[in-house]
């Protein structure tokens, strides 16, 4: 049967900043109780008196990746370089049978300019590239016979290195989408590899998203 510490942690989990505010007793309990007041009383099925509902919040424990845990601390203050590269377009491609034959041609000349930005990544339905905007036509005419779902120009990319053991720590991305977000950044695109997680954004929102990256790392 759901009681209403059930229903807090299920509210708390779908909000993990309203959780965080929980975790670092920023939050009004009372008013916090009297605003789920509603909501849990729907869940339940039955009239919940807003007392009940502040005892579940104030016995409610977050869980541990939420809380500056000295693990997390030590990933953090261990970042590596952050390097923005600007100037960039990204291809959103309908994946076909011929995309991967038309995308060498593309690969071929990347390697004769080894200081070109570029990603690519394939999804079930579609392909994204991401590549300097110098080669933005040479990318269309070499895709022509090909469905593009979006041209986007005017792109930023912000990389930040990863410690190595950064797989084995949960939250770690959460602590970068949690600094971009309450900033009002938008992110066009998000990249990873094992050790290196990038953003990629507009150019007005550049200057501001790697000024959020440093204050997490720092």
């Amino acid at each position: 049967m759901k009681t209403v510490s059930n229903c807090v942690e299920d509210i708390l989990i779908t909000q993990p900043y309203l959780e965080e505010a929980l975790s670092r007793n920023i939050i009004n309990y009372s008013a916090l109780a009297v605003e789920l007041t509603e909501p849990i009383s729907k869940m339940l099925k039955k009239d919940v008196k807003p007392g009940a509902i502040m005892m579940a919040l104030r016995r409610y424990s977050p869980p541990p990746a939420l809380s500056n845990s000295v693990k997390m601390k030590r990933v953090i203050k261990n970042l590596g370089d952050i390097t923005v590269r600007s100037n960039l377009t990204d291809f959103t491609v309908k994946n076909s049978d011929t995309l991967i034959d038309n995308h060498s041609k593309i690969l071929e000349r990347i390697n004769e300019e080894n200081k070109l930005f570029y990603t690519f990544t394939r999804g079930i339905h579609e392909s994204n590239i991401i590549i300097s905007s110098s080669l933005k036509d040479f990318v269309e005419t070499n895709l022509n016979n090909e469905t593009f779902l979006a041209v986007q120009s005017g792109l930023s990319a912000i990389s930040i290195n990863l410690p190595q053991d950064n797989s084995k720590i949960a939250g770690l991305y959460y602590h970068f989408f949690k600094r971009l977000a309450w900033e009002g950044i938008v992110l066009y695109e998000v990249l990873s590899t094992t050790n290196e997680f990038t953003i990629l954004v507009e150019d007005e929102y550049v200057d501001k998203a790697f000024a959020a990256i440093k204050r997490v790392k720092t």
